[in-house]
This record gives structure tokens, sequence and C-alpha cells, in this order.
């Protein structure tokens, strides 16, 4: 953890916003079937749903083929950011966001790539463990997309923080030639920054449901900026800093759940039963 900053309002009206969140309805009158994030209004990812004891969830969908860099800002991202608040990063990116209240967080990440099924893959691992398979498909959760795992950390004795961060399209579609000069600049010492607008879900299986029954806290950050810089970083297993912009209205969370977040992400890394 760097830095935050105070929650503040950012964003345009939902209808001129690049990105916002929505909820597909059911038909005839039904109530929410899917809660979404949408790019350029177009379905990218599905959420975790509004229940709180549904698994944790987001999950990459056909329509999410772009990505949200900004060209004013390339340079000033090109290196670490020291504030939240420094060369205008948050308000440039605010722009693209709906109206809200959001808490920027500045991280230092040091990003492990995964692939869903495979060593590592919190959907077939601890997910698993804790709501055990789909029901109806006899399967874990899968999220479409290989994800970065960055950090957890205990929130206490029955709740543990999960931190990931979510490429808007696969780390296959980069360009290769740019991956390697950030890993190469990263070998000299730079350490760059991304930007990504974050959802904070809270989700607790229903009593009785599981073997290890505690609170999932998802801290997922799906990158606007930065995804050759992530890949670099995971590659190169060196560090890389997160403009992270929490949308506070959008988040499965209380606003206490989202006020500690700047303290237990300060916290020593810490994997569930391990105690280090």
């Amino acid at each position: 953890m760097i830095g935050s900053g105070a929650p503040r309002s950012l964003g345009v009206p939902a209808a001129e916003a690049r990105l916002r969140f929505g909820t597909e309805w059911q038909e005839n009158g039904g109530g929410p079937r899917r809660r979404l994030l949408l790019v350029d209004d177009e379905p990218a990812f599905e959420l975790s749903f509004y229940c709180g004891t549904c698994p944790l969830l987001f999950r990459r969908l056909e329509t999410a083929t772009s990505t949200l860099s900004l060209a004013g800002v390339q340079e000033r991202l090109a290196g670490a950011l020291e504030d939240p608040d420094e060369g205008g990063v948050v308000d440039a990116f605010g722009a693209l966001l709906p109206e809200g209240e959001y808490l920027p967080l500045l991280l230092m990440v040091e990003p492990r790539l995964v692939v869903p099924g495979q060593a590592g893959d919190y959907f077939s691992g601890e997910q698993v463990t804790t709501w055990g398979i789909d029901q109806f498909w006899g399967l874990p959760e899968y999220p479409h997309t290989p994800y970065y795992r960055t950090f957890e950390t205990a929130v206490d004795s029955d709740a543990h923080l999960y931190e990931f961060v979510v490429p808007m399209v696969p780390p296959s579609w980069n360009q290769q030639e740019r991956v390697e000069e950030y890993v190469r600049l990263m070998g000299r010492g730079t350490v760059p920054t991304a930007v990504a607008i974050s959802t904070l879900d809270v989700c607790e299986p229903a009593a009785g449901m599981p073997v290890d029954h505690y609170q999932h806290w998802g801290l997922t950050h799906f990158l606007l900026d930065g995804h050759h810089k992530l890949e670099a970083a995971a590659i190169a297993g060196r560090p890389v800093r997160i403009l992270s912009l929490l949308a506070l209205g959008e988040s499965l969370a209380g606003a206490e759940d989202c006020a500690r977040l700047p303290a237990l992400r300060a916290l020593p890394r810490s994997v569930r039963g391990s105690g280090s």
C-alpha cells in the first residue's frame, strides 16, 4: 500500500460514460438476472450476484474486446506515481466513469498470472473449498480469462481478503514487443503505474453449505490502463503500481468495510490458515 485519498465524487452522466455498471433483468417482470460491468454499452464482465451468498465472480463475456488507455497521461504513468492525486490522473480516468463516489487507492503489487483450472486458481481452489462446485454444471466457476493474483490477508478469524487484477482483454492479445520493453525497463528499476476501476465484493455462503465457512472479501481491479505492464511484471517478477478507483456505490460491501481497505491492504500478506 502506497497511499489512499479521501472518497471523491467523479464521473459523467451514465449515458456518457465509456464504462459503467448495470443490471440485466429477467423477462416478464422478474428480478435481477446478472450484475454487469459494461464498456461502450457492451457487457464486458458478469460480476458477483447481489444476494451476497453466491460465490465471488468476475466472468469475461464475448463482447469484452477493448481497453481504456488515455494517450494524454501515458508519460506520467510510465513511472511510479507517489500520490493518488498526482498529475491529474484520477480526474482524467474519472471522465470515463459514471457519476458516483470513488475511493482512490495507490497500491504496490507483484502480480502472478493465473490460468483458470491451473495452479493457483482461486475459483478451483479456495472458492471450491468454501462453496463446493457448481451444482448444475458440476464444475468450479470459470472466469473465461487469465487473471493476476497479487495479495491476500486475513480480515479477521472469519474473513479473508483476496485481491485480483483482471485484464479487459487476455494477455495473449498484448503486443509482445511492448511487453518486452517493459521487462527491460523494470530490470533497470523502473516501476510503472497501471490504472483500474475496482470493486469490493463481500461474499459468504449460506449456513450449512461449506466445509470451510468464512467471508471472502474480493478486491477486484479491472484494468483500464496497464495491460502490457502487468504482463511484464509477472514475467520479470517485478513490482508495478496500480492506481485503483474503488467504486463505492457499485461494490457488494458496506461503507464500513470499504473504509477498512487502506488499513487491510497495508498488512503483511497472509495465506488463509497459514498466519504468514
